[in-house]
């Protein structure tokens, strides 16, 4: 996998909107505005929007081409070094015709995001390039009040100060879906509610094992299975699968058919084991845990299999930031989580 380089000051960043156009519309575009002031005052970068980025809802809907030229152009662009996604949607998946992936291999750069933005992590993983799931621009730079210290500390030891090896700590304080600061400009300065956290959680599982980190929203799979995309049973062999769910509200069963499709394919049979998103409603966290034991332990008879659950990715509150296809370890007994190397290259 090709690692791309860290980055900067002074690096020009490119804003991109690939799934739903919501920064570009206008009761929501103070986000794209916070966010580009963070960015540059905060970490010294140079933010641009691209073309068609701000451009709205109805028009990026209409034409897929246009969100995928801006991502074929930002990456072509030697003077970008970094492509953050946006937001996520819903139909990423339109974008597949207008991909080049040699364009992706050959002028590697990082690139973030979550949720929707799973469908462009397997373009980026197909390119054999190293992506960042985490930190759409939204969400997480354009955080209202401040940027959580969880978030930013990942940021920090990923994107612009990678380390040797990192131990990735769970968040100590979380929130849900319900706790949320809707969107609004009257709302910038309110903070979004904090609860304890209870920390990583082994559902099965002992020992230590290790594997590159590929997977991201579960959600967005339905759309990927019988793609080009979607990584065959092989290239699943020896991975740490990451799964994690969206505000959609995924039901119990809805996720058990989804692990089941992954068994039918083989693939619960190969991985070292899988790391779980803290689910983004309350009610939903037991009910996720029973179905994991269930579906992954007893149906498909891999009880040995580690499943570390309660990471602070994707939909979670605070989330961090995780290299998809480098090396990480998860030790059963210390319920810790690893990574092995660093995250960028110098």
């Amino acid at each position: 996998m090709i690692k791309p380089k860290c980055l900067k000051k002074g690096d020009k960043v490119a804003v991109v909107s690939l799934s739903k156009g919501t920064i570009g519309e206008a009761r929501f575009i103070h986000k794209y505005h916070l966010a580009k002031e963070r960015l540059e005052r905060d970490y010294g970068l140079n933010v641009v929007a691209m073309p068609n980025a701000l451009k709205g809802i109805d028009y990026l809907y209409r034409h897929p081409q246009a969100r995928a030229q801006d991502l074929m152009d930002a990456f072509r662009d030697p003077e970008i070094k970094a492509v953050f996604s946006a937001i996520g949607g819903d139909d990423t998946i339109r974008l597949l015709p207008y991909i080049d992936l040699d364009v992706l291999r050959e002028n590697p750069k990082i690139f973030t995001g979550y949720s929707d933005t799973t469908t462009n992590h397997l373009m980026m993983y197909k390119a054999g390039l190293v992506s960042y799931y985490g930190a759409a621009v939204m969400t997480n730079w354009a955080e209202y009040s401040s940027v959580n210290e969880y978030t930013a500390q990942a940021v920090d030891h990923t994107l612009f100060h990678p380390r040797e090896s990192w131990t990735i700590p769970a968040s100590g304080f979380c929130s849900y879906e319900e706790d949320k600061i809707w969107w609004a400009e009257e709302h910038m300065d309110q903070s979004t509610p904090r609860f304890p956290n209870t920390g990583y959680e082994i559902l099965q599982g002992s020992g230590t094992v290790s594997g590159p980190l590929l997977g991201g929203c579960v959600e967005v799979f339905v759309q990927l299975f019988g793609t080009p995309l979607w990584p065959g049973v092989e290239e699943w062999r020896g991975k740490l699968l990451l799964l994690e769910t969206s505000e959609s509200n995924m039901s119990a069963s809805f996720l058990s058919w989804c692990l089941r499709n992954l068994q039918a394919q083989g693939i619960l049979q190969v991985i070292n084991g899988i790391v779980v998103g803290k689910p983004a409603f309350p009610d939903k966290i037991e009910p996720y845990k029973e179905i994991y034991r269930q579906v992954v332990g007893f149906e498909a008879g891999r009880p040995d299999l580690p499943i570390l659950y309660n990471v602070n990715v994707g939909h979670a509150y605070p989330i961090g930031v995780f290299p998809l296809g480098l090396r990480y370890e998860i030790d059963c007994d210390k319920k810790t989580f690893r990574l092995l190397e660093p995250a960028t290259a110098p």
